[in-house]
């Protein structure tokens, strides 16, 4: 048995093993993470030079687009050099970074999409007092408090997986250091760490989840007191972009966390892990931007601004 001390590097399998698809895979992957850059930056740059858009939820949306720039630049270029090269290796110190940010740059998202949950209980439910319920300030407090969560939250599922032994080759069967594939190769007995790792992140979705759904009964409970059917509509339509962005990411993250190790399945954990990396940062501005006119509009502006200027 190796000890986790002596280990220096890891081995990365990469996304797939079959050689004629690797060139597709990679050009693919390129234009949806450029695409996801290109996508969020433009969100971002639009409400913070558009007035109209100084607005908590889209404060709330433009952090989210900062996050999801951090996420895929954290998992992506090493995916693209995995398929260039055929596998690729990571240190030690790499890998516990990488799943350091990795978790709290998605434990930051659980806390924001259920801000942004409450922002609109705010709106909907309490629409006079909106503007004094929601003010910048406490805006900026949810929005730090999202990040702060992430990172000190993340701690402790790095901790449990690096404290662990590891043995054999050392070859990791993903894409990026995550923690199924660096629980398989784990030595001796590491149930106390996977229940640790499972506890702890049972805690930072459900907290976030159980916010989510109470925030939305309510909202629900209040929109069918409104009697014009327009109205429902309206107010419904308000939180459309929310919930198709909440079914993405909870439903591929929990599909691939809240279960037990030897349910694993590494083709399976791939795909799932390929869908909240890569395909739900590029759906999301795309997704925001489709369902709400005046992000669409300061978008064009700023598009538009780039290109005269």
């Amino acid at each position: 048995m190796e000890a986790k001390n002596q280990t220096t590097a890891f081995v990365m399998v990469g996304l797939v093993t079959h050689p004629e698809l690797q060139s597709l895979l990679f050009v693919v992957t390129l234009v949806m993470y450029v695409a996801s850059l290109v996508g969020n930056t433009l969100i971002s740059a639009a409400v913070c030079l558009d007035s109209a858009l100084h607005t908590p939820m889209h404060y709330f949306i433009s952090s989210l687009s900062w996050v999801d720039i951090c996420y895929t630049t954290v998992t992506i270029p090493k995916m693209l050099e995995s398929l260039l090269s055929q596998g690729t290796t990571i240190s030690f110190t790499g890998c516990a970074a990488q799943l350091y940010f990795l978790d709290a740059l998605g434990t930051a998202e659980c806390f924001l999409l259920a801000a942004m949950a409450y922002d609109r209980l705010l709106a909907i439910c309490h629409p006079l007092r909106y503007a004094v319920l929601m003010s910048t300030s406490r805006c900026a407090q949810l929005v730090v408090g999202s990040w702060a969560s992430g990172l000190l939250l993340s701690l402790g599922q790095t901790l449990f997986i690096f404290t662990l032994p590891f043995c054999g080759e050392h070859r990791i069967n993903h894409f990026f250091c995550d923690v199924p594939p660096l629980l398989g190769l784990a030595c001796g007995d590491t149930t106390m760490n996977e229940v640790a790792v499972f506890v702890a992140g049972m805690g930072i979705t459900l907290i976030p989840s159980m916010l989510i759904v109470g925030s939305y009964l309510h909202i629900i409970a209040t929109v069918l007191k409104i009697k014009s059917a327009q109205g429902r509509r309206k107010a419904f339509s308000t939180c459309s972009s929310h919930l198709l962005v909440i079914t993405l990411f909870y439903g591929s993250a929990s599909a691939m966390y809240l279960r037990p190790k030897s349910t694993y399945a590494p083709e399976s954990d791939k795909f799932l892990a390929l869908l909240y990396c890569v395909v739900t940062p590029t759906l999301n501005p795309i997704i925001y931007s489709l369902r709400s006119k005046d992000i669409n509009r300061a978008v064009g502006r700023v598009i538009a601004y780039k290109i005269l200027r």
